[in-house]
């Protein structure tokens, strides 16, 4: 069942914010026009839903009453049955418009890729898994800025972590976060024998400097010359920035700008990302186990995904869905594997009736 009386006010708030929107007192405050102008896009799809639901159910009603005609039976009953496919389907589109919107999913991304278990192959997975996202943003023309690589030897990377901003970033990525395990002969392998390594993907929502407030007691800072392959510029100045958050004692080393400054700024982005991350997984956590099953988590030490090279094969273990495809994904073409998670997300949801994960809520996308 829809929330009828709650859809009512939605439509009567709407009606009520179109003419606000047109007041002189509205129009010369830029910042309440902005509020009240969100708050009119966020909510017309759900009224242009309800309207629509409701002109629906008014033809049902008229073609029913039509039905007691013997003349017009016939007609009547096509209009009938073909109604009775669509108003379910708008009911269930209603409920997901409905759904909380989470808070993150319009923000920007921090992204941060590790070589796991495997060696120098789980360093080549891990670029792999760097370029496989990298081309997904790029078809979503979104930009990537890299914050800190540690290289590994031939064309491997033991870390990468960027930032990723666009439309919806967070609302997508969030999927790629947990642990990737590939499947596959290794390019030294004489023998021809199968390797499984792994990568770790982390998913962070940039934060914003109005949520995590640090004080400056609380860092320890020091700076030293930068690594990375000798003879190149990096290495001739000290301006590689090592910050430690005391409290939690997390470490974050941005060192590939030449600039001190540049450098401390983006450990700082890096930092704050991953306090904003412990905050909520500090309300997870209080949060009952079924419900923290969810896809969605971005559970750290969670298998998510295997990539088996021999079988053209990538299996999602969070929702068992196998796609013998994994030349095309690992190009970027992750729209459909996205795509089932997202699906099976809302469906929880739905489910779960639209509850919050923590005190962050979950997301219509």
């Amino acid at each position: 069942m829809i929330p009828t009386a709650k859809l009512e006010a939605l439509s009567r708030r709407f009606t009520e914010l179109e003419h606000l929107l047109c007041s002189p007192a509205v129009l010369s405050d830029s910042n309440k026009l902005n509020k009240l102008n969100k708050e009119r896009v966020d909510s017309e799809p759900s009224v242009a839903a309800y309207a629509t639901l409701k002109m629906k159910l008014q033809e049902l009603a008229d073609a029913t009453q039509l039905a007691e005609d013997p003349d017009f039976r016939e007609m009547a009953f096509e209009d009938i049955n073909r109604l009775k496919l669509e108003i379910p389907k708008l009911e269930e589109a209603i409920q997901l418009l409905l759904l909380p919107k989470d808070p993150n999913d319009e923000r920007n991304t921090i992204l941060e890729i590790r070589s796991g278990e495997g060696g120098e192959e789980a360093a080549l997975f891990a670029a792999d898994i760097f370029r496989m996202i990298s081309r997904y943003a790029e078809g979503k023309r979104w930009k990537i800025e890299i914050l800190s690589t540690s290289d590994a030897s031939a064309g491997g990377i033991k870390e990468v972590i960027c930032l990723v901003t666009g439309q919806h970033v967070f609302s997508h990525l969030r999927y790629e976060g947990g642990v990737h395990r590939v499947q596959r002969v290794p390019a030294t392998e004489t023998q021809g024998r199968i390797h499984t390594s792994t990568a770790t993907v982390a998913v962070l929502p940039e934060a914003d400097d109005v949520e995590i407030n640090i004080d400056d007691k609380d860092l320890d800072i020091s700076i030293a010359a930068s690594g990375g392959p000798g003879g190149q510029g990096v290495n001739t100045t000290n301006s590689a920035v090592q910050i430690r958050h005391i409290p939690t004692g997390l470490i974050v080393k941005c060192q590939d700008e030449r600039s001190q400054l540049k450098n401390k700024a983006k450990a700082m982005k890096v930092l704050k990302s991953r306090l904003l991350e412990l905050e909520q997984r500090k309300q997870d956590d209080a949060v009952s186990a079924e419900r923290r099953t969810m896809v969605g988590t971005a559970d750290r030490a969670q298998k998510i995904r295997t990539y088996n090279y021999a079988q053209n094969r990538v299996t999602d273990h969070r929702i068992g869905l196998t796609l013998h495809k994994l030349d095309k994904i690992i190009a970027g073409d992750l729209d459909e594997l996205i795509g089932a998670l997202r699906n099976h997300r809302q469906a929880e949801l739905l489910r779960q009736g639209g509850l919050s994960i923590g005190n962050h809520h979950e997301a219509r996308e």
